[in-house]
């Protein structure tokens, strides 16, 4: 069984529930089906996508460019020989399991998206 639209945003409302709950608000936060993904608005602005790729977040460049050598599994493509969305991370499986590091992670991109 594949994975549809519905899990994506059901895994990726969790993940974000689970560092920001207040973030999750029916008022700000909205998901909508993007290249077979799953992207999050906070306030009209996409800042994390969800699909078979994984989970990525839209980053300011200094956060990109550590994340992307230290923590990723590579910059966003939403198919395989698709073009590369620049100011996206993939983030592996660790690191959306350390609460701490994704917090600070999520927050550096809602901030910046919403600059």
């Amino acid at each position: 069984m594949t994975a549809d639209a519905s899990d994506y945003r059901a895994r990726l409302a969790a993940l974000l529930e689970g560092v920001r709950p207040r973030l999750v608000d029916p008022n700000s936060l909205t998901f909508k089906n993007v290249f077979g993904a799953v992207a999050s608005y906070e306030k009209g602005c996409i800042f994390a996508s969800c699909s078979a790729f994984g989970v990525a977040l839209r980053l300011p460049l200094q956060a990109l460019e550590r994340v992307l050598a230290q923590d990723s599994e590579g910059p966003l493509r939403y198919f395989q020989k698709g073009h590369v969305k620049k100011q996206y991370a993939v983030l592996p499986q660790r690191l959306l399991d350390d609460g701490a590091r994704f917090q600070s992670l999520v927050d550096e991109s809602v901030a910046y998206v919403m600059r």
